[in-house]
């Protein structure tokens, strides 16, 4: 059978956070391995750690069935603190002006997945708020349930500059987009409720305007809306463009220029068309009536799986993205045939100092990503589950001025770090990885087993920490050894 587009979007709906885009994958042969981009080179493990045992990125059945998963494996970093037993796709960290410092993480990978076995353990529902003073010992605070924050998806976001923590309801692949805005600059630790709007129109991912006037939501149903918060109680939208299919959008200083991580086009062999699509979105910023917005440029790559998330970065007076793809390429028709061969995107950092002529400088990949991998891969717990599996998700930067280090959530591979002070050869610097051994949730339910790494990080440069959260076990802060905190500073 050969799958309708319509088809594709009900299994997307499915399966994962967004949507696909389509690219060939070569066979497990010598020339795939030297026509694919590279994995980075493993990190050197110091003392303290507890090094992985097969390739970089995979945890075999067979450490399942010893016992040593249920270790973890760690290298250059060790475990401060755990919160929790289940997380999201975002954490965030903020400290208000009277010195409070709070992490805020969303507490559940897919609406309703963790209500159950959240509301028995008592760990809670909804955007999780957490007192912390001293990172050891993290104090729950508040659990923001408001609709958006029951079930924010990926749309969980901070603008610092004016102490706005805000979110659209958002599931699998969509639902109404109720826009929550609540003000952590009083007291972090004790968010109050701005307003609570239907402005987002649909919900899925999102992005502020450094300024802190433009909240942005991407709905992978097909809309963009611009949401005007000069006055966080009363949300406007000031444009909504539809027919477009985007997944996280970030914008530059200004907020005149968008990088979109653009999904592609429906059709018959898949989704085409995406990677990143560079937007001119001036008239947005500058509030002009009927405001236009220009594409300047697409690119895209051979790897191609689900563009993510663009976020941008300045070094050396030039501007870059870190790119991160999630997931495989499910809408392939090779894809529904063998997702073992399906691509890997994972992570790459891209030249956009001449908008119109955006260039690819250098990939952020594990071995585990690789084709000719895959196959040996397919029996490890969760790695045939097209929503798990070896593949990144989200990566984020500590500083958007000459960052270091990058942080991923890479699923099944934990939390990986990445030494990017040279743009043009990254390497691996340290990783942390906790896969569940035995799933605890009900039965129903998608099971808990493995590593289910999906959130952006966030830091404490001035403590050599990393903070982010695993769907299957919770938030964790994670201090950086051996020297590797010293690419924070």
């Amino acid at each position: 059978m050969v799958p309708t587009p319509a088809f594709r979007r009900l299994l997307a709906a499915l399966l994962v956070v967004g949507g696909l885009s389509t690219a060939a994958v070569a066979s497990g042969s010598a020339g795939a391995e030297t026509s694919w981009p590279a994995a980075a080179p493993k990190a050197t493990c110091g003392p303290g750690s507890l090094p992985e045992t097969s390739w970089q990125g995979r945890v075999p059945k067979v450490d399942y069935d010893s016992g040593r998963a249920a270790k973890g494996y760690f290298c250059n970093t060790r475990q401060v603190a755990h919160q929790g037993a289940s997380g999201g796709f975002k954490v965030q960290r903020y400290t208000d002006p009277a010195g409070h410092t709070c992490a805020f993480y969303d507490s559940t990978l897919v609406a309703g997945r963790d209500v159950l076995s959240n509301t028995l353990n008592g760990s809670g529902l909804g955007v999780q708020v957490l007192d912390m003073t001293n990172p050891a010992t993290p104090r729950k605070t508040a659990g923001l349930i408001t609709p958006a924050m029951l079930s924010p998806h990926e749309t969980l976001v901070l603008n610092r500059k004016r102490g706005l923590l805000a979110a659209v309801m958002g599931t699998l692949a969509t639902l109404p987009g109720v826009l929550d805005v609540y003000d952590v600059k009083s007291d972090c630790r004790h968010p109050k409720l701005l307003s609570t709007s239907p402005m987002g129109i649909l919900g899925h991912e999102s992005g502020f305007a450094p300024d802190g006037r433009t909240l942005w939501s991407a709905g992978v149903a097909g809309t963009l809306a611009a949401i005007d918060l000069t006055d966080p109680r009363l949300p406007k939208l000031v444009k909504l463009q539809t027919g477009v299919v985007y997944h996280g959008v970030r914008l530059s200083p200004d907020g005149r220029t968008m990088y979109v991580a653009n999904i592609g086009n429906p059709s018959l062999s898949g989704l085409t068309g995406g990677g990143l699509r560079i937007l001119d979105v001036s008239q947005v910023q500058d509030r002009v009536p009927n405001p236009q917005i220009k594409v300047l440029s697409d690119v895209s790559w051979k790897e191609l799986s689900i563009p993510q998330v663009a976020e941008p970065f300045t070094k050396d007076g030039r501007r870059y993205v870190l790119e991160v793809d999630e997931f495989i390429d499910l809408f392939s028709l090779q894809a529904l045939t063998s997702m073992k061969t399906s691509p890997v995107g994972a992570a790459r950092i891209i030249d956009v100092t001449d908008p119109v002529h955006p260039t690819i400088v250098s990939n952020l990949r594990l071995e585990a990503h690789q084709p000719w991998r895959r196959d040996a891969e397919w029996g490890d717990p969760g790695a045939s589950f097209p929503a798990q599996g070896y593949a990144a998700h989200y990566c984020s930067l500590p500083r958007t001025d000459a960052p270091k280090l990058v942080g991923c959530s890479m699923i099944l591979s934990g939390l990986r770090l990445f030494d990017i002070s040279d743009l043009r050869h990254p390497k691996e610097a340290a990783y942390f990885n906790r896969p569940v051994v035995a799933s605890k949730t009900p039965v129903f339910l998608p099971p808990a087993v493995g590593s289910w790494a999906m959130s952006a990080p966030a830091y404490d440069a001035a403590r050599g920490q990393v903070w982010y959260t695993d769907g299957n076990s919770g938030f964790y802060v994670v201090q950086l050894t051996n020297g590797t905190a010293a690419l924070l500073k």
